[in-house]
């Protein structure tokens, strides 16, 4: 039996194990990316880490500006694949798209559908302080991860877990699940299971005003949010009027004794405490403006930082 012919479509770092995983046991006669960005302070163009890996590979790669066009459909249809499978490609795919591959077109999502749709679903569940999140495998069809699920996998998150170590997680996983789809799929055995839109929640693309920490919230939800923002983008405050970024924290058991959120209570052993809106936060590795991470305690040698001294 030969093998099923597979366009494979994504684009960060969360996809290459997916389409590795392919690779190995499938024809892919093509692998669509998004264009070569500008990245870093020269600002040069650089691959997308699927192209890197599939260059490597020896697969097509084509990076088509906008996949919705009749030109690109045009393209896609010929190839004839059986199946086309998205991962984090970051381009909405058309009707037309949707039909041509007899298989259907299938993706490869970082949550337990239909929790969080939309683009940055591992950052949310952090943010939003959950448990457990997932990999779903779902058909495609015109909405925003709308589409019948096929399998799930459950992941649990721990009190601690940052969004790059879920990510790190969840991307393997990912090419599990897509392979046990796949098989599936050829066997003509999938199950389709419709979602509930009534209990749908959506995760959408972060802004500064997610990033900037809020001192009024409780100890627990700050916790969440820098946990949720750690590797990228990182949460921020204020501080003597420059932007200071806070990327590792611990939910201290004491009372703010209802002194102004922000403000430093005391000195640590690993840094210092700030109160909140409700509890106190011990701030352990932090970024002040032009200067590398570091850890708090560090930041409290070298900066003379006192109690009394505010957050904003």
């Amino acid at each position: 039996m030969s093998k099923l012919k597979v366009i494979f479509m994504g684009t960060p770092d969360f996809a290459v194990p997916c389409l590795k995983a392919l690779n190995n046991q499938y024809d892919v006669i093509a692998v669509i990316t998004q264009p070569d960005r500008p990245k870093g302070r020269g600002q040069k163009l650089a691959a997308s880490p699927v192209k890197e890996f599939a260059i490597n590979a020896g697969l097509k790669v084509l990076q088509p500006e906008k996949i919705k066009t009749p030109e690109f459909e045009k393209i896609l249809l010929e190839l004839t694949p059986d199946l086309i499978v998205v991962v984090a490609f970051g381009q909405i795919l058309s009707k037309h798209i949707l039909d041509i591959p007899p298989l259907g077109c299938i993706n490869v999502h970082a949550s337990l559908l239909p929790l969080y749709r939309g683009a940055a679903p591992i950052h949310w569940s952090i943010i939003n302080g959950e448990a457990l999140t997932g990999v779903t495998t779902m058909f495609m069809d015109v909405g925003l991860d709308t589409g019948d699920m096929l399998l799930k996998s459950e992941v649990p998150i721990s009190a601690e877990t940052t969004t790059g170590q879920l990510h790190d997680q969840l991307m393997l996983v990912g090419a599990n699940i897509l392979m046990e789809t796949v098989k599936l799929l050829e066997n003509g055995t999938a199950n389709r299971i419709k979602q509930d839109n009534n209990s749908s929640t959506y995760a959408p693309l972060l802004t500064k005003t997610t990033e900037r920490i809020d001192w009024s919230l409780t100890a627990n939800k700050i916790h969440n949010l820098v946990r949720g923002l750690d590797p990228w983008p990182g949460s921020y405050c204020d501080f003597k009027g420059k932007v200071f970024k806070v990327w590792k924290t611990k939910v201290y058991n004491g009372t703010n004794l209802k002194t102004l959120p922000g403000t430093v209570v005391e000195i640590t052993k690993q840094g210092f405490l700030v109160a909140t809106g409700s509890g106190l936060l011990e701030i352990l590795e932090i970024q002040p403006a032009g200067k590398r991470r570091m850890s708090a305690k560090d930041y409290v040698c070298g900066h003379g930082l006192n109690i009394n001294d505010r957050f904003e």
